[in-house]
């Protein structure tokens, strides 16, 4: 039996239809309200509306659950390439060993940009931060590939920009850093897997062999799986507002980067490494820190703990923790600030203020770390980020353009001025 909720407005009564999800998610459809009634909602920030309908990614910060089309994120990590996940939140199902096969194949074929990018590369200040970099380059790939903004979009067409977006991104992305220090360029080495080759691009050498190491690969390949999708989040919800439009794939992927480089979305796990180092300028002494955290009339707030969604523990740090762990001991790094930060670390698991507050080690609390051991540079993190949540970002646009969603357009409530009348300027 289909469920109604009834809102009373100046006495009358209207009844607006209940929608439910899979997972007994509960939603009031509002999108008839403006025409029956004449009235809108206001939520500022979106945090009690749902935009869309989606079979993507469950999430239950109270419970601290993440799926990826149903599978558990523990599963993934633990199990499964970033490819395999990537195919899996793109087209709906994990692939059998020959769409696998197939799949990688197609990416391998796509690494390389065009020769012409350079060009751009070489115009950027060597000060430009990355993710500017990895933003406009995405949305040039458009000018090369100007097929890509036909609207009339086949599955054909569709599955060759997206082969050439996740094939091309972690080259732009290491081309990117070495700009950054003015460092040659390392072509992509196709017989390497997807994270081995951005390795290699990021730090390898033209007169020196990088060595590939398997635990780095694995954390790498962990934490782009842990990032690959997380519901209607800011970056996701730019990408999907943008395709609503009808705006090519490359542009939509370019604006959500533009979105995950704010610092309240994407930068996270840099406040984490800029929190460490100020506590190591000031001494080091944790301590006294997280008094400061502790004490409600300081500002100071401890970076990378607890979550705005989660309201438990973090689940995606449950799964990185063991690779943080594997490789500080593998690398065997001196660095003042990781020891600040597993102090903060048992600090947190252990002292009751921060366990009944839920305030545990966050994700990208263990990312911060992690990045920080392997010596990429702080303004890299986001793009990090930005590798991880390409395959969520594809799979959102693909899904709201194969449903024929509406183009996005939020309403507002008017807070300005009333008519005036113009007065010439001489009389002002």
């Amino acid at each position: 039996m289909s469920r109604t909720a009834k809102i009373v407005l100046n006495e009358n009564e209207h009844e607006l239809p209940v929608v439910t999800g899979s997972e007994n998610e509960n939603a009031i459809d509002i999108s008839k309200l403006r025409a029956s009634t004449g009235y809108i909602t206001i939520d500022p920030g979106y945090k009690n509306t749902g935009a869309t309908t989606s079979a993507i990614t469950f999430l239950d910060g109270e419970k601290g659950i993440l799926r990826y089309r149903g599978y558990p994120i523990e599963q993934l990590a633990n199990n499964a390439s970033f490819l395999e996940v990537s195919y899996l939140l793109i087209y709906g199902e994990l692939p059998n060993a020959v769409e696998l096969q197939l799949f990688e194949g197609n990416i391998k074929m796509h690494t390389l940009v065009h020769e012409d990018m350079k060009r751009f590369f070489e115009a950027y200040p060597a000060k430009a931060h990355p993710m500017g970099v990895l933003s406009s380059t995405v949305s040039s790939f458009a000018t090369f590939y100007p097929e890509s903004q036909n609207p009339n979009r086949n599955s054909e067409a569709v599955n060759l920009t997206i082969q050439r977006l996740i094939a091309k991104l972690p080259t732009l992305a290491a081309w990117s850093y070495k700009n950054s220090i003015r460092h040659p360029f390392m072509y992509p080495k196709n017989h390497l897997n997807y994270c081995e080759n951005f390795l290699n691009m990021m730090f390898a050498m033209p007169t020196e062999e990088y060595v590939i190491d398997p635990v780095i690969v694995d954390a790498i390949n962990k934490l782009l799986i842990l990032h690959a999708d997380h519901e209607q989040n800011c970056s996701t919800s730019t990408v999907r507002i943008v395709g609503s439009s009808q705006a090519n794939l490359y542009s939509s992927v370019s604006a959500g980067i533009c979105a995950l480089w704010g610092p309240l979305h994407g930068g996270a796990n840099q406040k984490v490494i800029e929190m460490l180092l100020k506590i190591h300028i000031d001494g080091g002494n944790v301590d006294k820190w997280v008094e400061k955290a502790k004490d409600k009339n300081d500002p100071f707030r401890l970076m990378g703990f607890g979550h705005r969604v989660y309201k438990n523990f973090d689940p995606r740090a449950r799964i990185i923790k063991k690779s943080c762990d594997d490789v500080l001991e593998k690398l065997g790094v001196d660095d003042p600030l990781l020891e600040i930060a597993k102090k903060l670390e048992k600090v947190a698991l252990e002292d009751d203020y921060f366990k009944e507050r839920n305030l545990y080690p966050n994700v990208d609390f263990y990312s911060g770390i992690i990045y920080k051991a392997l010596r990429i540079p702080t303004e890299m993190f986001t793009v990090m980020f930005a590798l991880g949540r390409l395959p969520g970002w594809i799979a959102q646009w693909k899904e709201m353009t194969e449903n024929n969603e509406p183009i996005g357009r939020p309403r507002q409530i008017y807070t300005g001025h009333g008519s005036r009348d113009y007065v010439d300027v001489s009389k002002r």
